[in-house]
């Protein structure tokens, strides 16, 4: 089965075929999404670092170190980009120093079962986020921009439900069984 990062690669390629790249300004809203994002990315790395200043787990670890590759190269493609097009850069907030895990202390620190859902959490908003972006940009460069960011998220998440499944930390609602029948039933 071709990986995720192929399918967005072969529906890109078909996409950009499609289109003329004719390159106007930025709208107004590709511009906030651009400058949303960047502020979004920005503080997410924050949390990556205290997961990784805080955990001993080494698949945890192993995917909060993917995860800062990720959204670091996110976050420097749009710095890039934003400088490229004149949108000013936010705010960012300082970088955590390293720490060693042991030396925090329990009661200050999240489990590590609530440092997988925050990013958890952080990928389902990031989602909402990317797919708004993309569809509400007119230029193909930025659409496809946050299509690819949508794509690597895409990729850890599904890496990180996995390890959630397998440690026991995933959330999962109520099963929903239809009135009158058992939920084994299969009705034809």
């Amino acid at each position: 089965m071709p990986s995720v990062k192929m399918m967005f690669k072969n529906a890109a390629d078909i996409i950009e075929s499609l289109t003329d790249n004719h390159k106007n300004p930025l709208h107004i809203g590709e511009a906030m999404a651009c400058w949303t994002y960047y502020s979004f990315v920005s503080s997410a790395l924050i949390n990556v670092e205290v997961g990784l200043n805080t955990t001993n787990d080494s698949k945890l670890r192993k995917f909060f170190q993917d995860s800062y590759k990720v959204m670091k190269s996110h976050q420097n493609e749009l710095n890039e980009f934003m400088r490229q097009e004149g949108v000013p850069l936010s705010d960012t907030p300082e970088a955590k120093p390293k720490s060693d895990p042991s030396a925090v202390p329990l009661g200050t620190k999240f489990t590590d079962n609530e440092l997988a859902n925050t990013i958890n959490i952080n990928f389902v908003a990031a989602a909402d986020m990317y797919a708004a972006s993309a569809s509400q940009s007119l230029r193909t460069d930025v659409a496809m921009m946050f299509l690819k960011f949508q794509t690597d998220k895409l990729s850890l998440g599904l890496k990180m439900k996995e390890l959630m499944q397998t440690k026991g930390w995933l959330k999962v609602p109520p099963f929903y069984h239809p009135p009158g029948g058992s939920p084994t039933e299969n009705k034809s």
